[in-house]
C-alpha cells in the first residue's frame, strides 16, 4: 500500500458510462461538495442519464465524445467486453488534451486500454467491488508511470470517495485483488446464505436466522476493521477451550475452509487473467 500527497479534485471530470457504479462514485463526490456542474457523463440510455441530472446536476450526454471534450479527468466505467469500441471511438478527441484516464473495467490491462485509445496516455487501472454502491467499497489501484503524484493523488480522492482505496506496485496482483475483494462480497453472501439455512435447520425462523447472519457478519467485520487486532488475535478471544465456538471452528478445520477458500480465490484470480487475454 501506498499513499499520495492530497490534490484538490478536478475542474472537470467525465464519466463515460453511467450505470451503477459511475452513479455510486458521482454520488459519493457530490456529496462530498464537488459540484455536479463539473461533472459529465456519456450514457445512452435516456432514462438514465435524465435520473443523474435531477439527483445531482452533473451534464449528460448521450454520446462519449462530448462528455469528454473539455475534462481533465475520464473515468471510463463501461463493461470490460464493449471497452475496446469506445476508446477507440474516444481516441481521436482525447489525443490532445491526454487527459489522465481512470479505468475501473476488471481484468483489462492498462496497455490494453493505452493501445486502444492511441497510446501515451496517463493511466490509473482500478478494481472496485460493490460496496462502493453504499459507500463502504474497497479498490485496489495502479498507475503507469506517466501519472504524476498529483494525478495519483485525485485518482485516489476520486475512487476513495466511495470507501477504501489501496496502491498495488505490479499490475499482475491487480488478478489478486479481483480473486479477493473484487468478487469478494458475494462469499460473503455466501456465507450468510448458509449461516440463515444452518439456522433454519436448528428450528430458527428464516427471518430471524437471516437478521442474525447479517448482523453476526456486519459486527465481525466492523471488529476487524475497528479493533486494530489481526483477526487471528480477535478469533482466540472469542474461542474458549472446549466452547461452543471451538467446536464450530473445529468442524470448519476438518471441511477445509481454509483450503476451500484459497481454492476459489485462486479461480476468481485465475479467470481474472483469462478475461484480459479473452478481451484482448
Amino acid at each position: 500500500m501506498s499513499s499520495s500527497p492530497h490534490a484538490p479534485l478536478p475542474d472537470a471530470l467525465a464519466f463515460v458510462g453511467g450505470g451503477n457504479m459511475a452513479r455510486s462514485l458521482i454520488g459519493a463526490l457530490v456529496n462530498g461538495g464537488m459540484p455536479g456542474s463539473r461533472i459529465a457523463v456519456a450514457e445512452p440510455n435516456e432514462a438514465l442519464r435524465r435520473q443523474l441530472v435531477d439527483d445531482f446536476g452533473v451534464n449528460a450526454f448521450a454520446e462519449g465524445v462530448d462528455a469528454v471534450r473539455m475534462a481533465d479527468i475520464v473515468l471510463l466505467a463501461v463493461k470490460p467486453q464493449v471497452m475496446r469500441t469506445v476508446c477507440v471511438g474516444l481516441a481521436g478527441v482525447l489525443a490532445a488534451r491526454r487527459p489522465l484516464i481512470i479505468s475501473i473495467a476488471a481484468g483489462l490491462r492498462i496497455a490494453q486500454i493505452d493501445r486502444w485509445l492511441g497510446g501515451g496516455f496517463p493511466i490509473v487501472r482500478c478494481m472496485p467491488n460493490t460496496p462502493a454502491l453504499i459507500g463502504a467499497g474497497a479498490t485496489g489501484m495502479i498507475a503507469n508511470g506517466k501519472v504524476d503524484a498529483v494525478a495519483r493523488a485525485q485518482a485516489q480522492a476520486i475512487l476513495g470517495s466511495s470507501g477504501l482505496s489501496v496502491w498495488i506496485e505490479r499490475e499482475e496482483l491487480m488478478d489478486a485483488v479481483t480473486g479477493v475483494s473484487g468478487s469478494g462480497p458475494a462469499y460473503f453472501f455466501l456465507l450468510i446464505e448458509a449461516l440463515e439455512d444452518a439456522g433454519v435447520a436448528q428450528g430458527l425462523p428464516r427471518g430471524t436466522a437471516r437478521a442474525l447472519a447479517i448482523q453476526t457478519c456486519l459486527g465481525a467485520a466492523r471488529m476487524a476493521s475497528e479493533d486494530g487486532e489481526p483477526p487471528a488475535r480477535l478469533r482466540e478471544r472469542v474461542t474458549s477451550p472446549n466452547g461452543t465456538t471451538a467446536a464450530a471452528l473445529d468442524a470448519f478445520a476438518k471441511g477445509g475452509l481454509r483450503e476451500l477458500v484459497a481454492r476459489a480465490v485462486d479461480a476468481a484470480t485465475a479467470r481474472g487473467a483469462e478475461m484480459s487475454r479473452e478481451l484482448d
